[in-house]
């Protein structure tokens, strides 16, 4: 579909691999600098995610190659006007299970889309309901399953997500950290 061109994915998330892969586009990942991510306090929570992804392609290490598209991207969780990223360590990731316990939130994946003459940007935003989860259960998951790599500290693919997730509403991938049913669209509308 896309065979004149060359893609990058920007990540070191295997998630994120897993999922592009299912798109059947040959890339390469090439992980960018590991930077802190920083955004402006007063910026609207719905914009943080594909500010950041603009951010990861915009310092991006180096040029990018003729016809080679760098794909970046950032999830976050979003609870009330709370922001959770990916917990410090077991006390924050069992704190933010204790307040997504029988709630909902929404996840929003930001993603950048960049070539040498140009950038695109898009979100995509996600409700998911948890059940009222045990201290036990958060407990086995976060000591099980380790989830600081992950915004919220869960991954929907994983026990967590299967034993606790009762509703979603919206793209199922996003909440794994790459909408690819939007991402193809939105790749076809730049490139063709």
């Amino acid at each position: 579909m896309f065979e004149e061109y060359t893609f990058t994915l920007a990540s070191a998330s295997p998630r994120r691999r897993e999922l592009l892969k299912g798109l059947d586009i040959a890339f390469t990942v090439e992980p960018g600098k590991d930077e802190k991510e920083a955004y402006s306090a007063d910026q609207p929570h719905a914009a943080i995610p594909a500010f950041l992804a603009r951010h990861k392609s915009e310092t991006f290490h180096r040029a990018l190659a003729p016809k080679e598209v760098l794909i970046t991207a950032d999830t976050l969780v979003f609870l009330d006007e709370q922001i959770l990223g990916k917990p410090r360590d077991r006390a924050e990731a069992v704190a933010m299970l204790r307040a997504l316990s029988g709630r909902t939130h929404t996840v929003t994946t930001g993603v950048a889309l960049r070539t040498r003459e140009k950038m695109h940007s898009f979100s995509v935003t996600t409700e998911v309901d948890f059940k009222p989860l045990t201290d036990k259960e958060i407990a086995y998951y976060v000591d099980t399953y380790k989830p600081f790599d992950k915004a919220g500290a869960y991954g929907i693919q994983e026990w967590i997500g299967y034993v606790g997730i009762t509703a979603i509403r919206g793209s199922y991938f996003n909440v794994m950290g790459l909408p690819v049913q939007r991402l193809y669209t939105e790749l076809c509308g730049f490139l063709c």
